[in-house]
C-alpha cells in the first residue's frame, strides 16, 4: 500500500515537472510481496494512471541471500531463475518506448483501488 502512495505521488511530480520538460513516466514495476491479489491490482492502477506495468518481479528469498553476501542475485547465483528476472526487467526497460504524463490518482481513487482488491479489507 505504501509503495503505491509513493508511486502515485512520484507521478504527481512527475505531472509538474512535465509541462516545464520532458520528464515522463515509463511504467510502474512491481516488486512482489506476495499479496493478495497483487499482480492484477498494480495493473489496475498502472492502468488508471495512463501507463501499463512494464514487469512483475516475484518475490524469491535468493535475494536476501545475496544481500547478506554483499552481491546482486545476478552475482551470487547467475544460473538461479531470479537473476533472470532481473535480466528480463533491465531488457523491458532498455526497450521501453512508452513514456506518458499520468494521471495521479486522488486518495480516494487510490483507496477505493485497495478496497476493491481486498487489500484493505
Amino acid at each position: 500500500m505504501m509503495a503505491m502512495y509513493a508511486a502515485n505521488n512520484i507521478c504527481k511530480g512527475i505531472v509538474k515537472f512535465a509541462e516545464a520538460g520532458v520528464v515522463r513516466l515509463g511504467g510502474i514495476i512491481c516488486n512482489s510481496r506476495k499479496v493478495d491479489n497483487e499482480q492484477a491490482m498494480i495493473e489496475a492502477f498502472a492502468i488508471k494512471l495512463g501507463t501499463k506495468m512494464i514487469h512483475f518481479v516475484p518475490r524469491d528469498n535468493e535475494v536476501q541471500r545475496a544481500e547478506i553476501n554483499r552481491k546482486t542475485v545476478i552475482e551470487h547465483d547467475p544460473k538461479h531463475p531470479q537473476a533472470d528476472e532481473y535480466r528480463a526487467l533491465s531488457r523491458k526497460i532498455d526497450q521501453n518506448t512508452n513514456f506518458v504524463i499520468p494521471t495521479p490518482l486522488t486518495t480516494d481513487e487510490l483507496e477505493g483501488l485497495l478496497m476493491e482488491y481486498g487489500i484493505a479489507n
